[in-house]
């Protein structure tokens, strides 16, 4: 049970986090964030949107525990939090793995096939 618990855990926050990076701005934040930490009134220049619009749209990353934000005076820093993108790129590393392999198996198929037909015009 507890083993179901972890795998459900996992897959939440991994939907979450995949959910939250569908949005291009969100990928975009994600990727300025990823060069070192922003205010929120730095990110609203960047992307040319109002303040309360990237705020909705850093509640989603800070929800998603793709960013989190302190509060130093006036300012609320934003700050890329690797652990949850490690998560989302763990999962792709897993999907590649399973494509690669599916690849190797078709080259090998496609090895035989050719092997059988060159044995075939031989008779």
């Amino acid at each position: 049970m507890i083993y179901i618990d972890v795998i459900l855990s996992f897959v939440d926050r991994l939907d979450q986090a995949i959910t939250a990076l569908a949005d291009p701005t969100r990928r975009g934040i994600v990727l300025h964030l990823a060069r070192g930490e922003a205010s929120v009134s730095e990110l609203v220049g960047l992307f040319s949107l109002t303040q309360p619009t990237i705020s909705s749209h850093l509640k989603v990353l800070e929800s998603a525990g793709l960013i989190s934000r302190s509060r130093v005076a006036q300012s609320r820093p934003c700050k890329l939090e690797t652990g949850q993108l490690k998560v989302v790129t763990d999962w792709l590393h897993q999907v590649q793995a399973i494509w690669e392999n599916n690849y190797e198996r078709l080259d090998v198929l496609l090895v035989e096939l050719k092997q059988t037909q060159q044995e075939e015009r031989r008779k």
